[in-house]
């Protein structure tokens, strides 16, 4: 059964049959942003533009959102915007669509290209959040650089989750976007901004993912046809969980790791998720200071431990165990514990070094890191993550 909710200035809407939420909307003019030809090869695109066009809209479309949308692309879609002039527009796919969209609707509004349209996001993927976020990333390629936009303009003005849209996500995508989902939990809740509320989302959604995204990950490995009841269950918790994640990122902010995550992503092309997850456990040591003095945050990492079931002793002990387990469902996914691993030659790595480090600093999630860094220990993080130092 479908079930709409209120939160966060989004309508969302998940359960069976939730898609066709669409076809309630009462719009005329209906533009869909999406990425690559899979949305159409696995007829997700059809679906949602035939609920669309039962409703009696006119339907027009923007694709090839490339991964890491660029500028450029956010611009032609603005103007592609301009030509069409929707009143209603769908992001459907990861979070580069989502993001896109994002950014295409406020630029062109703020811009006098067009009347703000009803913006709805469908995310094909369980990951990023940006279906309730006031974030998008925005990358400038020649810059080697992703930039966050921040405005409660971003917003969506609803989101749809339906777990069946997901079906079809490889298991590499899977664990990227599913320890994406963690790093923003993980974030959010140790964030210099973190409240009870943000708490609350944070802490359900790291749960969900310590206990589902593994069996969504071997679930990508099985024909769709063999899914069972329980692979589909572990989809839906994962999209519940990127949601709540994104409810709780987007009101208490993110931290380091993002910031070092964009600019690795921005230099050597390495999937965000991807670039959050290797990072993470250096990160969590950095911030609540396991191998040196104890931080501030160590009582929230070790809070983490209890939230996880992982309960150990001793504050340093439960902050502890949180990294160990984190590392260990990350090595369970597949992902690698270095930079090194990632493929990036180390004369390549040292020679963007220290402008990695400048633009960690200078990315505006390190604002809300718990703990406050220089440029010389983002660059000494950088360093350890690349070379796998031993953590614990």
């Amino acid at each position: 059964m479908m079930r709409p909710m209120k939160l966060a200035g989004s309508q969302l809407m998940f359960g069976e049959g939730c898609l066709e939420h669409l076809k309630t909307l009462g719009c005329k003019k209906a533009i869909i942003i999406t990425g690559g030809s899979s949305m159409k090869k696995s007829g997700i695109f059809d679906k949602v533009a035939g609920y669309l066009k039962e409703a009696g809209a006119e339907v027009d479309e923007f694709g090839g959102v490339e991964a890491d949308p660029s500028f450029k692309t956010v611009w032609a879609g603005a103007e592609k915007m301009k030509e069409f002039q929707p009143d209603l527009i769908v992001a459907l796919g990861g979070g580069s669509a989502i993001d896109a969209a994002k950014a295409m609707n406020y630029l062109s509004s703020r811009e006098g290209m067009l009347k703000k349209a009803y913006f709805v996001a469908i995310p094909t993927t369980s990951g990023t959040g940006s279906e309730v976020t006031t974030f998008s990333v925005i990358s400038a390629p020649d810059k080697k650089a992703k930039y966050p936009l921040i405005s409660d303009e971003l917003l969506p003005d609803a989101a749809i989750l339906d777990a069946e849209l997901t079906k079809t996500v490889p298991a590499a995508i899977t664990a990227d976007t599913g320890l994406d989902v963690l790093t923003h939990a993980y974030e959010a809740y140790v964030s210099s901004r973190s409240n009870d509320f943000t708490d609350a989302a944070a802490e359900k959604s790291m749960r969900l993912v310590h206990h589902y995204l593994l069996k969504a990950y071997k679930a990508a490995q099985k024909p769709v046809d063999e899914l069972t009841k329980d692979d589909l269950k572990a989809r839906q918790k994962m999209h519940h969980a990127s949601c709540l994640a994104g409810m709780a990122f987007s009101n208490a902010g993110l931290g380091l790791n993002h910031s070092m995550a964009h600019t690795l992503g921005g230099h050597f092309h390495i999937p965000h998720g991807k670039a959050n997850a290797v990072l993470l456990p250096y990160v969590m040591s950095y911030n609540c200071g396991c191998k040196t003095v104890a931080q501030p945050s160590l009582e929230k990492y070790a809070k983490m431990s209890n939230v996880l079931w992982l309960n150990a002793g001793t504050d340093r002990q439960n902050a502890f165990s949180t990294i160990r387990a984190t590392r260990t469902l990350c090595t369970q996914l597949g992902i690698p514990s270095n930079l090194k691993g990632l493929g990036i030659a180390e004369k390549d790595f040292m020679d963007a070094l220290d402008e990695m480090a400048e633009a960690a600093m200078a990315d505006s999630c390190t604002a809300t890191n718990p703990r406050v860094p220089t440029v010389e220990e983002i660059r000494n993080l950088f360093i350890e993550a690349y070379a796998g130092r031993v953590l614990l």
